[in-house]
Order: structure tokens, then sequence, then C-alpha cells
């Protein structure tokens, strides 16, 4: 083979709760090729076979030669990457992942939370380039993230950085899937974004009379997805909403930069979609909320530039890297 980190792709894994999406990525990030498969979250083997199934096809799209294979999947992960020690929307529990994959693909790779390769990908290619600090929070179902700091993907002393979205911010507030009540993801996510329109909805149908035809005047059937469209149809109620879900992210982007004090933070996933409807309120709640306010910098919030190829891509690159320093 060629010298591996040079001119070959690599090929990146983004495996969520629906789908294995796989790309060919060349060393700038482009991405040159994709496929993907449906994820069978119930099975661990039936997982992997997809995974295979996508580094097959598209393998054998060009040549065979490939730098090796990046995989991000959401879950806990240990801080080697070789197992995975919880996924919320899969069936690996403690799982070998890395191993099991390794001797499937024979090929250099890197395993790791998908979030972590999109913060990577931000910081390579995308709104994070040349940071010195970078914090990825992604907006989704819940709110994931990752940090690069000083030009390296920072996992923790256990490998389970970045998951702000379980830090507490009401106290016996809301229950979370993770077990305890208040956390993050629960007032500022597309989950949060849903299940406040559906409380205004069972107590006010006349506030929410709108919203509501969206989802066949059915309270129960309200989601993030519907408030999203109403707020982008100009919804007064969904813009309130919208804009609350931004305070509560910039409340918790104020708590964060107390703690690390980032230069950036990336705002991706799917509710980072909204733009300045949940980014403007997000940095005003900041301004307001930073501690020692008008006598610091405070971060730039930015949202992502690669929106959702960004595992893919993230995962590719930081296989390249292992390559490079000898890792996969």
């Amino acid at each position: 083979m060629r010298d591996a980190a040079g001119e070959l792709p690599a090929l990146g894994i983004d495996i969520g709760g629906t789908k294995v999406a796989g790309g060919l990525v060349a060393p700038d990030g482009t991405i040159l090729a994709t496929a993907r498969r449906a994820t069978p979250g119930s099975s661990v083997s039936h997982t992997e076979n997809a995974i295979a199934e996508v580094v097959d096809e598209l393998a054998a799209g060009h040549g065979g030669e490939l730098v090796g294979v990046g995989v991000g999947a959401a879950g806990w992960f240990d801080r080697t990457g070789d197992t995975v020690l919880f996924s919320p929307h899969l069936a690996w529990r403690n799982a070998t992942l890395r191993k099991d994959l390794a001797a499937r693909l024979q090929r250099p790779l890197w395993v790791g939370n998908d979030a972590d390769a999109a913060a990577w990908a931000e910081y390579r290619y995308g709104a994070a380039r040349g940071a010195d600090l970078a914090l990825m929070i992604t907006l989704g179902t819940g709110i994931g993230g990752g940090i690069v700091l000083d030009g390296r993907l920072r996992r923790g002393s256990h490998g389970v950085a970045g998951e702000w979205g379980h830090m507490r911010v009401v106290p016996d507030g809301r229950l979370c899937a993770c077990g305890n009540r208040g956390c993050w993801e629960q007032y500022a996510s597309g989950t949060a974004l849903g299940q406040t329109a559906r409380e205004v909805a069972r107590t006010s149908p006349a506030a929410a009379a709108r919203l509501l035809e969206r989802a066949d005047c059915d309270a129960d059937r309200l989601t993030g997805e519907h408030v999203a469209r109403a707020a982008h149809d100009g919804d007064p109620l969904a813009l309130e909403l919208v804009t609350d879900v931004g305070v509560w992210l910039g409340q918790g982007i104020a708590d964060l930069a107390a703690v690390l004090d980032p230069e950036v933070v990336v705002i991706g996933g799917g509710v980072s979609m909204l733009g300045e409807m949940v980014l403007g309120p997000a940095r005003d709640r900041l301004d307001r909320a930073l501690p020692g306010r008008g006598f610091r910098p405070g971060p730039r919030v930015v949202a992502a530039e690669l929106g959702p190829q960004a595992g893919i891509v993230g995962a590719a690159d930081l296989v390249r890297l292992a390559v490079t320093e000898g890792e996969a």
C-alpha cells in the first residue's frame, strides 16, 4: 500500500439509531462516495454486519485501497475506544467493538463516540479551525459533544467526557433517560422542544391551535420537528418555544465557559438547523450569565459548518491520524 496517510481516502462510518452511514473521505475532508444501511439496533451481530457491508461496498468502489476505517457511534466508550460501555439506542453493553470489528474488517481502525468525531471534523475542516480550545455541542434528541484542546481530541480520564446533556440545570426537574432529573438536555434539545409544546398544548389548546393543526389536533403527537417548521413559518408560539430552548442553551454554555474557558463553542445537530432563531437567544443569555461578564472575554458561539456529514468526516480523519501516529 502507498503512504497510508497520503493520497488514499479513509472511510468514515457514523452509526445512529436508524442508519449506518459511511463515506470515503479525501485528505482535505471532501466526501467522495457514500453508502448506508438500516441499523438493526437490537442485535450486536447484525449491526456489525451492516458496518461491514458499508465498508465492503465503499472499498470495492475504490479498488479496495484505504487508509483505514473510522467508526463513530452514539454511546459511551472507554478511554481507549476499545469498549462500548453503553449505547442508548443500540445493543452494545460493555462490548469489545474495536476488537470485533478489527477481526472482521482486517483494516486499520479507529472507534469512538460520534460527537467526538463531529467535534474533530469541525476543528479540522469547519467552524473551529485553529482554535486552542473548542467545544462541540450537538443538539438533537439529546445533547452530546466533544472537546478539542491543543490540537488533540480529549476523551477524559475514563473516555466519557463531553456528555454535557447530563449536567443538572434544574434540581428535581424533568426525568431524563439517564435516570437523573433536571438534565440540560431536558430543556435545550429537540426532545425538550417537543415536550414543552405538548405541555402547552394540553394546558392551553387555544394558544397552541396553529401548532396542533400540524399534529392532527392531537397534543400527544406534537414533536420538536413540528415546532421547528412552525417557527420557520413565523408561528408566534413556536418562535417563543424555540427562543426558550436558545435561552437554556446559552445558560448551559455559560456554565461550561465558567469551567473550561473555550475559545469557540460549535453548535451542531438537528436543532442547530434553526440557526439564529436559537443561536441568537443563546448568545444573549450567555452574555448575561457568563461569570465575570464585562471583565473577561467569552467564547464565540457559532453554527457547525459540516452538517450531518461531520461524524463521517471526523471518523475518517481520526483513523488517518491514528495510522500516521502508529496507533491503528
